[in-house]
């Protein structure tokens, strides 16, 4: 019995960029979709009540939150210029290996130093003491 062939494996691609770009688009888009539970419980505690309301902020006030909320934070800066991006190209502008690569680093580093003063400006202690 002759041996069939394989189809191919992830093993045998080289990593790109385009890739990498990609992947990371889509896994910003299902941490923001498991981000909507929690606004979703929030929104539901305020419709609820004032003691469910307190619930809520007790929990959500917790410190293990704080990276949930960094996390969404990144995701959702990333998320915003990889859809700006995204809105280039279907100009048709940007298509070029040399304009993708370089696209796809300036996203890089810009959703990591808007995340560093997001987290910076919005979850330092004391941000919203009275």
């Amino acid at each position: 019995m002759s041996e069939r062939p394989l189809s191919p494996h992830l093993t045998v691609y080289k990593f790109k960029y385009t890739l990498a770009t990609s992947i990371l688009n889509r896994l910003a888009g299902l941490v923001l979709s498991v981000g909507l539970l929690l606004l979703v419980y929030w929104l539901a505690a305020i419709a609820a009540g004032v003691r469910a309301y307190a619930q809520a902020r007790e929990l959500l006030s917790l410190g293990a939150f704080k990276f949930v909320y960094a996390l969404l934070l990144a995701a959702f800066v990333y998320h915003l210029a990889a859809g700006l991006r995204h809105l280039v190209w279907d100009t048709g502008r940007g298509l070029s290996r040399a304009s993708a690569q370089r696209s796809a680093w300036v996203i890089a580093v810009a959703s990591l130093v808007a995340t560093l003063i997001l987290i910076y400006c919005l979850l330092r202690p004391g941000a919203y003491a009275p």
